[in-house]
């Protein structure tokens, strides 16, 4: 953190308009958008996306950090870190069906839930910040993340949080694309916006045998039967039903014969919780419930339940910061409560260490079709980076206008006392 003198509260006027700012870089944006579009990279393995943002960046005078595998981050401005804005840049092992010129070239990669362009607004929010700050400075910092691998739980941001890139951030900002909400608007909520997350594998074994014998076995399949369907009733009378647990399988593999009970089958599913509370209290019961279920059937259970993140809950202020920013640059119509998600985001680990808020971006559009994340067709519209570049830059500025005040109330009350 630099050592600066704080300027006046008095001194610090309301952001200007961030669109006129931005026109000058949105063709590049636009192209930037679909060249990592094109070049997709899953978690952990981000090194050209990384690089393309790295050399974004310093097109325009900055100095970007690299984390020590892939992503990065951007301080821009001069003086305390009093913000940071988050994106993620990894993309999903789902082979794309959009047709799009620029659809992504590497076999079975795709940024199917809009990281590339979360990637790309921040690119342009870093760009516009730098852009304005020689020209007017500003009266703070902000730190612009560049996030690997939020798609493999827990999660990137654990790998970053450990690499101290919250010091000196008192708040933090993301936002995602919300495929259902219509472009030039923006979802928000105050509390949790998105839900808990684990992944369940469950491997078992037993005697198998002819399917005219199966008292002479271990009934496999139908022991992995009463696991999919019980686990989630039992664990939904175990805990308060308003905690929205739900257990849901998305893989199920037994068998090569319909005559022949096998040895062996593995299953596999999500957990998820709309609360933190009830997320841990079904951690600690997950794996009793199991067992019991598949104990009379006398299989051999081998579980794996890989915790995974807790919900994204936005503050109070910072979710008002979000709402005034967008209100200001898009309209006042702009704004629209959404529901929580069932979906698990790592932004939820900042949000364990600094307040902040998490917004959903409107990504389809008006009377279109409305695709769905993490699907092969899923084909956001790219207005949506404009409006995410400056509902972003303006909630940022706003954050530091609100730190200042919150910094000069502080010292003025320890003077009083």
């Amino acid at each position: 953190m630099l050592d600066l003198p704080l300027p006046s509260a008095d001194d610090i006027g309301l952001p200007p308009a961030i669109g006129p700012l931005l026109s000058h870089y949105l063709p590049g944006l636009i192209a930037f958008r679909r060249d990592i579009h094109k070049h997709p990279e899953l978690s952990y393995e981000e090194y050209r996306t990384t690089d393309r943002i790295v050399t974004a960046l310093e097109a325009v005078g900055l100095n970007p950090v690299r984390f020590s595998a892939t992503g990065c981050y951007v301080d821009v401005g001069r003086g305390p870190v009093m913000v940071g804005l988050r994106a993620d840049i990894d993309a999903l092992p789902i082979q794309e069906n959009t047709g799009l010129p620029y659809a992504s070239v590497n076999d079975g990669v795709m940024h199917a839930c809009g990281h590339d362009i979360h990637t790309t607004i921040m690119v342009g929010v870093a760009q516009v910040l730098a852009d304005l700050h020689r020209s007017s400075p500003f009266a703070g910092t902000v730190r612009v993340v560049f996030q690997p691998a939020e798609e493999k739980l827990p999660g990137g941001a654990l790998t970053i949080i450990d690499q101290n890139v919250l010091d000196g951030v008192p708040r933090m900002f993301a936002l995602h694309c919300e495929p259902k909400v219509d472009v030039g608007h923006v979802g928000t909520r105050i509390g949790a916006i998105t839900s808990a997350s684990d992944t369940v594998r469950i491997e078992l074994s037993g005697r198998g045998g002819h399917t005219s014998r199966p008292h002479l076995t271990e009934d496999l399949v139908y022991a992995m039967s009463q696991i999919a369907v019980n686990v989630p009733a039992v664990l939904s009378r175990r805990i308060d039903v308003r905690s929205g647990v739900a257990v849901v399988w998305g893989q199920f593999h037994a068998g090569v014969a319909p005559n022949a009970i096998p040895v062996s089958g593995f299953m596999a599913g999500t957990m998820r919780c709309l609360d933190a509370e009830a997320w841990h209290q079904a951690g600690g019961l997950l794996d009793e419930v199991v067992e019991q279920v598949a104990a009379p059937y006398g299989v051999t259970v081998d579980l794996e339940h890989i915790r995974g993140v807790p919900p994204v809950v936005n503050g109070e202020t910072e979710t008002t910061l979000l709402e005034i920013a967008a209100r200001a640059e898009l309209g006042e119509d702009s704004v629209m409560l959404v529901e929580q998600s069932m979906g698990g985001e790592d932004f939820a680990w900042f949000l364990q260490h600094v307040p902040g808020a998490m917004m959903r971006l409107g990504t389809r559009a008006p009377g279109g079709p409305a695709y769905d994340l993490h699907q092969s067709d899923y084909a956001p519209q790219e207005e949506a980076i404009s409006c995410g570049v400056q509902v972003m830059a303006s909630t940022a500025l706003r954050a530091i206008r609100l730190r200042v005040r919150e910094l000069h109330d502080t010292a003025d009350s320890a003077l009083v006392e």
